[in-house]
């Protein structure tokens, strides 16, 4: 029904003001309508809690009864710290529930949709299921893989560079329209990761500052396999109002360990792979342990490379400028990274345009 796809893309629009939110909880949409009318809308609150279904239903009050409930994932059916929302929508009286996308939880997992039918409601399940699957892709990754989702930024010069040659000064690669489409992928995840090496390169703060979204404070997680951040670092010198972890291996030194928990920052060790660098599948899955859904990568190239090439980079968001280097410097991708952006077999074209004079284009990882 043509009604039904507008207002699953609806609720799916609404469930994009959770995201960098709610973890460990995914960010849901929840429309209520009753003669081609909206009489209840609900988001999935900051923490989790309330559910979006929750809060649709209060806005609805007596009016939910015989209506219609759109949502974007499986509503849940077991008990957490609040009752299951199968059973407040079969109590407020639902006759008919559109549910974009099944809910891979083991404790929900098909049970939600069996309880309101059991329950006499009709359920229908799949509308807009591949956009829904995307704005969820962090939730299922975490409960069926164990880690986060990852999304990977790259910007790249018009000739394909992301920093001059070594000891040249730091390049400003994309300009303010892109600078602020940036800001506003932070805000979208629960943490801003990048690796050592551009942290002692750029000294980024890694905040978002768009006006009215100050609130947003993503974790900023540096990767440190020896524990070189020194604390006169602005990740380091502000950690105590901002969230900061930094992840190494068992061999770093417990003195630049102890320096660094002195400022406020959280350290955590995870096993370190062939070549003694931290182990990125174990990083993650530590993340994903700790409640963490979406992860916005800002590091360089080795790095991008590495997650591209383990497979742990769901979405690459490649910003590129118009103007050249013209000199010899260090590619954004290496041959096999770009290559494997335009096999359509491994990444597919999502969405691209420009943010003032660059361009973007995002690589979703099929499978």
């Amino acid at each position: 029904m043509i009604d039904d796809l507008r207002f699953m893309a609806a609720a799916l629009n609404l469930a994009r003001r959770g995201l960098g939110r709610v973890a460990p909880n995914p960010a849901v949409g929840a429309l209520i309508v009753k003669d081609g009318a909206v009489i209840g809308r609900g988001v999935t609150a900051p923490g989790g809690r309330p559910h979006a279904e929750v809060l649709a239903l209060r806005e609805a009050g007596d009016a939910a009864r015989g209506a219609t409930l759109y949502v974007t994932l499986e509503p849940c059916s077991h008990h957490g710290r609040t009752p299951p929302c199968a059973d407040a929508i079969i109590a407020a009286g639902i006759a008919r529930v559109v549910s974009a996308l099944e809910d891979p939880d083991q404790r929900v997992a098909g049970q939600g949709h069996a309880r309101l039918r059991a329950a006499g409601i009709e359920v229908e399940i799949g509308v807009l299921a591949d956009a829904a699957r995307r704005a969820n892709l962090g939730h299922i990754l975490r409960v069926t893989h164990g880690r986060p989702m990852v999304t990977l930024k790259l910007a790249e010069t018009g000739d394909g560079f992301a920093t001059g040659a070594s000891g040249t000064p730091r390049l400003r690669i994309t300009g303010g329209a892109a600078n602020g489409r940036v800001q506003m992928l932070r805000a979208l995840h629960d943490a801003v990761m990048i690796g050592v090496d551009t942290a002692l390169a750029d000294d980024p703060r890694l905040t978002v500052r768009l006006p009215g979204l100050e609130d947003r404070k993503p974790l900023r997680i540096v990767l440190d396999s020896h524990l070189r951040l020194p604390p006169s670092l602005h990740l380091v010198t502000t950690a105590r109002g901002h969230p900061t972890l930094v992840i190494t291996t068992g061999s770093a030194p417990q003195e630049a360990e102890m320096a660094l928990v002195a400022k406020g920052v959280e350290v955590v060790r995870v096993k370190a792979d062939r070549v003694g660098h931290v182990d990125l599948a174990a990083a993650l899955g530590m993340l994903g342990t700790q409640g963490l859904t979406r992860i916005f990568c800002e590091g360089g190239p080795h790095l991008a490379a590495a997650l591209i090439g383990q497979k742990l980079a769901e979405v690459v968001t490649l910003f590129q400028s118009p103007t050249r280097l013209g000199q010899p410097g260090l590619q954004a991708l290496d041959a096999v990274s770009r290559a494997a952006l335009v096999d359509a077999s491994i990444y597919r074209k999502g969405a691209q345009g420009y943010a003032g004079e660059d361009s973007f284009s995002d690589y979703e990882r099929i499978g």
